[in-house]
């Protein structure tokens, strides 16, 4: 069942139903204050409503902290910019707003929460507990220690969550989802379906020839849109980095031979590696006979065909000391000639015998041959201070009216050219340009400004500055049909593939509908009949995607239908033989568990009509030009 609720998001019914079920509400996050909403103080604000305001710091702080969670859901650094284009800062204004509103209007019923309730929920709350189930102050420290925050910050916004819980448990009280919507969800996601099918190929439409010009100058006359050129601008950029202001020929050979030293175990160190051989024994006599056997001239391979062991078998691998697990067998073997045996050794898994059967010497690379490598690395570091001071005397050029290579040619930096290019990155001939920096924040600056615009430079991740000009802009234009012609009848034989597969399609449903079976139809046109067996709603399954099984949820047991696969070369034909629903036992964990969703989403919604009613009374201000300044960067909410 659980796995039909996860197959009812990939179609727009499902994904309403789940949305509703499973959401987690931007408002819900205000009422329960799940995930850490933590708010400071300041004096500008960024929007008001009712009598309270929200401010810069607030702001900040709230998105910061979103900030630092979708980097770590998304397992690396998101930018301020890409957060945006999510729509991360809409949803920390419009929580915090959220929660504004609900406290204004708990205050204004008198609800409240002592520091005493709050200081006793902590000390239950499982977080904050050792194993042996004691409040561990430790643990609640580093919390604060973590997010930035102070005992008394976090004390008086967990009062003003208890005080949201309180409003939204007098609200929403028990809710319980009636069994007729229990039921009817149920059914909606646990039901499978069977189908007979046959595929039609692109061939079974025929030879489409090649359109007529007048054909295909109506096809591209309906389709302009389609092939238009879309916008094309050229930028220049410059970028700044550490790397780009580096001189290593400023840095001395002793300064360099120090970090050398300083590396050269670690760094430019290869250690010994050896090819290790181990068999073992079940007791110490025998691995003595074997050793025995091994001195009057047997080789260990020998040893292990006797004992039914493959001699591919005793290979183990190739080591350094450090990466072998046992340190008794590391011990023995990291003390063999090469080509050794061992004596038996009693080690982590036993008794065994190990031969070194090839080692490979420890090496260093000699100095001369890192120094260049070393001292760019040097001089790199001692750049990096002066970046913010060349970032300053490059925007007095700017000011002063000169261009980037005029700029790049004066503080011996690297000026180029990126594009013509759309706003996608890809150039004229549809291609991805290669080699754009910082490619998504440059594409969307760059069209976001125009030519001779005084645009702020971008902040790179390595502390760099990359500034840009935008140096020619070809505006978006339809194409004559000379210009695509190829495409164009490509297109148009795609369409005409399709359109006579669709018609084919057609023609066969009636027949289905008629009493024809797949196998029959199949038979005639020589192509395969299958089956495909436990349809989930909206879910890829058995080589059919997503859009041919939603097709087969849309009719009724034992009718037809067709859907297009791929660019619609290709149609599938089915018939639905059998349809199941399990039976709805309310007293199993999916049945409870079902409920407990429905309640959940029952209640949400009743609280986002609720605040959504509160934010209409409460007169919501919201303050452009702080709110740029809480998000570091423009753009509006």
């Amino acid at each position: 069942m659980l796995q039909g609720f996860r197959n009812l998001g990939k179609s727009w019914l499902g994904k309403l139903i789940v949305g509703v079920l499973f959401g987690l509400l931007i408002l819900s996050f205000a009422i329960w204050g799940i995930g850490d909403v933590f708010r400071g103080y300041g004096v500008n604000i960024v929007a008001t409503v009712g009598d309270r305001d929200i401010t810069i710091d607030q702001m900040r702080t709230a998105y910061q902290n979103e900030l630092q969670q979708l980097s770590r859901r998304f397992g690396r650094s998101i930018t301020s910019d890409q957060a945006r284009a999510l729509g991360l800062d809409q949803q920390v204004l419009g929580r915090l707003i959220a929660e504004t509103a609900l406290d204004e209007r708990a205050s204004e019923l008198g609800l409240a929460v002592s520091r005493e309730t709050v200081g006793e929920a902590i000390v239950k709350d499982p977080a904050f507990r050792n194993a042996s189930g004691q409040f561990d102050r430790f643990a609640f420290d580093s919390l604060l220690r973590a997010n930035g925050l102070t005992e008394q910050l976090f004390i008086t916004e967990q009062q003003a969550v208890m005080a949201r819980r309180q409003l939204a448990d007098a609200l929403t009280g028990a809710i319980v989802p009636p069994l007729a919507m229990r039921e009817a969800v149920y059914r909606y996601g646990a039901e499978r379906r069977n189908i007979a099918y046959v595929e039609l190929p692109a061939s079974l439409a025929g030879d489409v020839g090649t359109p007529e010009e007048a054909a295909l100058q109506a096809f591209f006359d309906e389709r302009k849109a389609t092939f238009r050129a879309p916008e094309y601008r050229t930028v220049a950029v410059l970028s700044l980095r550490a790397e780009d202001i580096a001189k290593p020929s400023e840095v001395s050979d002793a300064d360099a031979m120090a970090r050398y030293e300083q590396l050269k175990a670690s760094r430019f160190t290869t250690p010994e590696t050896r090819k290790v051989q181990q068999l073992a024994f079940p007791s110490q006599e025998e691995a003595n006979a074997a050793r025995e056997k091994i001195l009057a001239g047997a080789s260990l391979a020998d040893i292990a065909v006797e004992r039914g062991v493959r001699p591919e078998d005793i290979e183990i691998g190739v080591f350094t000391r450090d990466q072998m697990i046992d340190p008794a067998v590391a011990e023995a073997v990291f003390a063999l000639a090469p080509g050794e045996v061992s004596t038996p050794v009693n080690g982590r898994f036993g008794i065994v015998l190990v031969r070194a059967a090839e080692v490979t010497p420890a090496s260093v690379r000699p100095f001369a041959e890192v120094a260049d490598e070393i001292k760019r690395e040097i001089a790199i570091e001692r750049a990096r201070p002066l970046i913010d001071e060349t970032h300053d005397r490059i925007e007095d050029q700017r000011i002063a009216g000169k261009s980037l290579a005029e700029i790049a040619q004066e503080f011996s930096l690297n000026a180029r050219t990126v594009g013509p290019l759309d706003q996608n990155g890809n150039g004229k001939d549809g291609q991805p340009v290669a080699d754009i920096p910082e490619r998504d924040t440059l594409l969307r600056s760059a069209f976001e400004t125009d030519i001779g615009a005084d645009n702020e430079p971008l902040r790179l991740a390595d502390g760099g500055y990359l500034w840009y000009d935008v140096t020619n802009v070809e505006s978006a234009r339809d194409r004559t049909l000379d210009e695509v012609r190829a495409d164009v009848t490509v297109q148009w034989r795609t369409d005409e593939i399709a359109r006579r597969l669709s018609d084919k399609a057609q023609e066969l449903v009636t027949r289905l509908d008629q009493g024809a079976t797949i196998e029959a139809i199949a038979a005639e046109l020589s192509l395969e009949a299958r089956t495909a067996q436990g349809l989930a709603r909206g879910a890829s399954q058995d080589g059919l995607p997503a859009n041919v099984v939603s097709q087969v949820f849309s009719v009724h047991t034992g009718k037809a239908a067709s859907a297009g696969i791929g660019d619609g070369d290709r149609r599938i034909v089915f018939k639905v033989t059998e349809a199941t629903v399990p039976a709805f036992v309310t007293s199993t964990q999916e049945a409870e568990r079902l409920q407990t969703q429905l309640a959940a989403a029952m209640r949400d919604d009743i609280l986002n009509e609720y605040v959504a009613g509160l934010q209409g009374e409460l007169d919501v201000r919201i303050n452009q030009e702080a709110l740029r300044i809480a998000l570091g960067g423009s753009g509006e909410f």
